[in-house]
């Protein structure tokens, strides 16, 4: 089924498989959960808001249609992310929840229906701004501002007051002396944003990517003093308890005379066209904003029919977002160039007219391949759409053909590395071509640059220009050389001294103790990301056990396909990788796993499912037992499964467990497996 083209208030499908649903299930939750960790709790999205909304959508659509496939730990479940632990934490007494997601105007339009419908025609709402920023709870006590907190989970959020302090549009004390707690949106404008990058740009360090990200993340810096150099600002957008008013424009008309500084563009509809003209008007007005949005909300304005509607665990269902496609800006390709990446790909590079995209200026971005250049048609000359995926990325979403006027130019693609000059390869099966020689510069470079890089040793201050800088001066050959630096090197360049030359020094001698994951992820391996990394590092005792390790040992290895194990294999066979190890442990770094200590061999060979909820264990805590008592946890029953472990409400899983004679136990009786197992 095309996600696009799906109502959210559609019918379901009975003709899905139950068991093809719940493998969907399992593949749309981890990949939900993996963007949220990117969102939440390191400020680095991957894909877009849309492309986001569109996976949650799906998968709260299944969930709808099969309530008995529902877990306590699905994404649906819950709110955000988890908080990143530096701060103290903040229980909220009123939960902090996320809105339900709406693609188009017909789903508007039927949210309005239904509340007219069951509350008479003449209900008003309140359609406002969606800030793309981070939600905070300010908390007044006699009109005095006393704690600042992020949303967290919803539940649970981090305590940053003093960096609350520094914003200036936050009073520290209202026009009353009222008591009341309030919820808004910090953000980052769009001019102090810019200002930000081309400060960054002058230093040669790295650009933020959109104000989004840089938001959240300066609420969450240690030093209070950049917070306040930052100037974010905020909206406030809701009354969360102390205050209370018959229409929510009445709270904010309130909130505004106490001196907070409240959502700035609103409109007041009582029928669907007003609404729906509502949204058109803000969609319009995006672009001239001082702050970046990606929505309208759509709430409504009685607050007794609100407590009446309620909500659901994780939203209101009183209020809605309308998402706005990806904003997509028109301009010019000027060139094509090359690039030679850390693995010895060359891809093609768009050098653009720069133009604002969703918060950030684009001046150029890379695609994939050749093949997609061709398929795509993209000439030099050409007039394009361009949008970012993520808000971060950005990419060529179509060529506008019908503004040729035949001056644009076909790029030829190469037949010799544009670094080295040597032959460049296409393996078998592969559409990207490759310059096969291990010491061309460029690809020096891209390793390097990988390896220092903030998901993999996260070198503090190692920047592409000093590693450029460093490769020129010959100080650099390959990544281990990094550990082999001399504060004389580092002092005598140009634009360094004595403290920023020791700072560096310091931070490559830190990193000497990172996770052996970090440094996998770093040696930049083909094939083998993040999540891959960890893996290796947990199944294995040191990297000489990897090294050692056979393509049938890797491939046996959860979540680990053969093109990934053939890949590591042949990495770790090379002599050059070899002799980077060697100079790795010479130097101290750590080359030790994370290898799992089993509990017990009680489940050795067993193959367990889950179903159901349980009062006083996640599923996620089953599934640790499970793993550290040699067990392997399974997403689904078969004549395979060992048993199947039943909690409340448990579904088609333990219909099919009796259908297949696999036995049936409680959490009671699984608990009391292990324990026998560990006496």
């Amino acid at each position: 089924m095309d996600i696009e083209q799906m109502n959210f208030f559609g019918e379901s499908n009975d003709s899905e498989n139950i068991k093809d649903l719940e493998k969907e299930l399992k593949k749309l939750r981890k990949e939900i959960e993996y963007h949220n960790r990117l969102y939440y709790e390191q400020d680095e999205p991957e894909i877009s808001d849309y492309e986001y909304d569109k996976l949650t959508q799906r998968l709260k659509k299944i969930e709808a249609e099969h309530p008995e496939l529902i877990t306590k730990n699905s994404p649906t479940q819950k709110i955000g992310g988890k908080n990143k632990n530096i701060f103290s934490q903040v229980t909220h007494d009123v939960q902090m929840q996320s809105l339900q997601d709406v693609f188009t105007l017909e789903d508007i339009g039927s949210f309005v229906d239904k509340v007219h419908e069951e509350y008479g025609d003449d209900i008003k709402f309140s359609v406002e701004t969606k800030i793309d920023g981070l939600s905070v709870s300010l908390e007044y006590e006699n009109g005095i501002l006393v704690r600042g907190s992020t949303r967290g989970d919803g539940f649970v959020g981090e305590d940053v007051t003093p960096n609350i302090m520094q914003i200036k549009d936050i009073p520290h004390r209202l026009n009353t002396d009222d008591t009341v707690e309030v919820r808004g949106e910090v953000y980052l404008p769009r001019k102090e944003f810019d200002k930000i990058n081309e400060e960054l740009l002058a230093q040669n360090k790295q650009q933020l990517s959109n104000p989004r990200n840089a938001a959240a993340g300066t609420l969450r810096q240690l030093d209070s003093e950049l917070v306040k150099n930052r100037n974010l600002s905020i909206f406030v957008f809701n009354i969360q308890k102390g205050m209370n008013f018959e229409k929510h424009s009445k709270g904010l008309d309130y909130l505004s005379k106490a001196g907070l500084k409240t959502i700035a563009v609103r409109y007041v509809c009582t029928t669907k066209d007003e609404v729906i003209d509502a949204i058109n008007k803000i969609g319009k007005m995006r672009d001239n904003l001082e702050y970046d949005i990606d929505g309208a909300v759509v709430k409504l304005d009685d607050i007794k029919i609100r407590q009446e509607m309620g909500q659901t665990v994780k939203v209101p269902r009183w209020a809605v977002a309308y998402k706005y496609p990806p904003e997509q800006k028109e301009t010019k390709v000027l060139d094509i160039t090359l690039q030679v990446g850390r693995t010895g790909q060359v891809t093609p590079v768009v050098i653009l007219e720069p133009v604002r995209v969703a918060g950030s200026i684009i001046s150029k971005t890379t695609l994939h391949n050749f093949d997609f250049m061709k398929e795509k048609d993209i000439r030099i000359g050409d007039k394009v759409l361009i949008q970012k995926a993520g808000d971060v990325i950005p990419e060529v979403d179509r060529v506008l053909t019908e503004k040729r006027d035949g001056t644009e130019k076909e790029f030829n693609i190469p037949t010799t590395c544009p670094v080295c000059g040597e032959p460049l390869e296409k393996e078998e099966d592969e559409v990207a071509l490759r310059c096969t020689n291990s010491e061309c510069p460029a690809q020096i470079y891209r390793s390097i640059t990988h390896f220092v890089s903030r998901d993999c040793m996260d070198i503090s201050g190692m920047g592409d220009s000093l590693v450029d800088t460093l490769i020129e001066k010959n100080l650099l050959k390959d990544v281990a050389d990094i550990y082999y630096l001399k504060y004389e090197d580092i002092y005598n360049l140009d634009g360094f001294k004595e403290k920023s030359a020791d700072n560096i020094i310091s931070a490559i001698e830190t990193t000497k103790a990172n996770s052996l994951d970090k440094l996998i992820f770093g040696l930049g391996i083909r094939h083998i990301g993040k999540k891959a990394s960890k893996v290796l590092a947990k199944n294995f005792d040191d990297i000489y056990a990897i090294m050692q390790a056979s393509v049938e040992k890797l491939s046996s290895l959860e979540d680990f396909g053969e093109i990934m194990a053939v890949s590591v294999y042949e990495f770790f066979k090379k002599e050059e990788t070899k002799n980077i190890i060697e100079k790795l442990a010479n130097v101290g770094v750590n080359l030790k796993g994370e290898k799992e200590e089993k509990k017990s061999d009680k489940l050795l060979g067993k193959t367990i499912c889950i179903t159901g909820s349980f009062d006083n264990y996640s599923r996620e805590d089953i599934v640790n037992m499970i793993e550290e008592n040699s067990g392997k946890a399974s997403s689904s029953v078969s004549k395979k499964t060992s048993f199947l472990i039943a909690g409340e409400a448990a579904g088609s899983k333990l219909t099919k467990a009796n259908e297949l004679g696999v036995e049936v136990i409680s959490i009671d009786e699984f608990i009391k497996k292990i324990e026998e197992g560990n006496k």
